[in-house]
C-alpha cells in the first residue's frame, strides 16, 4: 500500500499538470490523495534576522514546537486543543491558500515516519473550507468522515503510538460533541524520538501550497507522554516558517501551550 502511495505521489510530483483552480479543484486534488505532510524541511536563518530573536530553527514548511530525542524516554502520545481560525488571503494575493494545524510523533530527527492528525483550513476567494485528516508518513493524508468543522470550533487532536508500527489518531470537535478516530498500521516504523505541535505549509502535487494568513493558532492543554511520564511544550525547540528569506510566523510556548502567529 505504501509503495503504491509513494509511486502515485512520485508520478504526480513529476507530472506537468497545471494546478486546478478554485475550491472544487482543491477538493478534487484532496480526493485524489495529493495532500502530504512532510518531515520538517530545515533552512538557514534569514540574512536579515535580528540578533535578539531566540528561535533555534527555521523551516520552509513547519512552525510551532518540536521535541528532539527527549532524554527521559520514547514519545508515545501527543495531544493539544486549538480554536479553528478563519484563514485569509495574504495581502496582495489571489487564488487558493491553505495551512494545517496538527500534532504528531516524529518527523524531525526521525524523518522516515510520522504519525499525525490535524485540520486543514483553506481560503479561496470568498470561500473557506476545513478538512480533518490523519496520516502515517510516508503515506499521504486521509480525510476523516463523520465530523464537521467550522471557524471558531474548539478541536482536540491526539495521536497515540501503541507500538512503533501501529497507533491511533483521534479528533474531537469539543464544540459539537463529534469525535472521530482511526487505528493505523504501517510498515514504516516510528523512532518515537520527536513530539510536535505544528502549523504547516503542506504539499500538494510535489510543491508547497500557498500559505494562508491563518492569524493565530494556539494549542492549549498541550502535552506529550513518554515511557517515563508526561511533559509540556515549554522545553521544546521553537520552529518558524521562512520562505524566500522572509520569516512568516512567530512561535512561542508556555508550560502547557504552543502559539503560532502568522506575521
Amino acid at each position: 500500500m505504501f509503495a503504491l502511495a509513494l509511486l502515485s505521489y512520485a508520478l504526480l510530483a513529476t507530472s506537468a499538470l497545471a494546478r486546478p483552480s478554485g475550491l472544487a479543484g482543491r477538493l478534487a486534488r484532496r480526493a485524489a490523495g495529493t495532500h502530504l505532510s512532510r518531515p520538517i524541511q530545515k533552512v538557514d536563518a534569514p540574512e536579515n534576522l535580528a540578533t535578539n530573536v531566540s528561535h533555534v530553527e527555521y523551516s520552509s514548511n513547519w512552525a510551532g514546537a518540536v521535541y528532539d530525542s527527549y532524554p527521559s524516554g520514547s514519545f508515545t502520545s501527543v495531544t493539544g486543543t486549538f480554536v479553528v481560525p478563519t484563514p485569509k488571503t495574504p495581502s496582495g494575493g489571489s487564488g487558493s491558500y491553505s495551512a494545517s494545524a496538527w500534532v504528531g510523533i516524529d518527523g524531525d530527527t526521525c524523518d522516515t515516519a510520522i504519525l499525525q492528525t490535524g485540520v486543514d483550513f483553506t481560503v479561496d476567494g470568498g470561500s473557506t473550507s476545513y478538512d480533518a485528516w490523519y496520516e502515517w508518513y510516508p503515506d499521504y493524508a486521509y480525510d476523516f468522515s463523520g465530523i464537521s468543522i467550522s471557524a471558531g470550533n474548539t478541536i482536540k487532536v491526539t495521536v497515540t503510538a501503541s507500538s512503533t508500527t501501529s497507533g491511533t489518531a483521534v479528533i474531537e470537535n469539543v464544540s459539537t460533541g463529534q469525535t472521530v478516530s482511526k487505528s493505523i498500521t504501517s510498515s514504516s516504523a516510528l523512532c518515537e524520538e520527536n513530539a510536535e505541535w505544528i502549523v504547516e505549509d503542506y504539499e500538494e502535487n510535489g510543491s508547497l501550497v500557498p500559505l494562508a494568513n491563518f492569524g493565530t493558532v494556539t494549542f492549549t492543554s498541550a502535552s506529550a507522554s513518554t515511557t517515563s511520564g508526561s511533559v509540556g511544550p515549554s522545553g521544546a525547540t521553537l520552529i518558524d516558517i521562512e520562505q524566500n528569506n522572509n520569516v512568516l510566523t512567530s512561535a512561542s510556548t508556555s508550560s502547557s501551550s504552543v502559539t503560532v502567529e502568522y506575521v
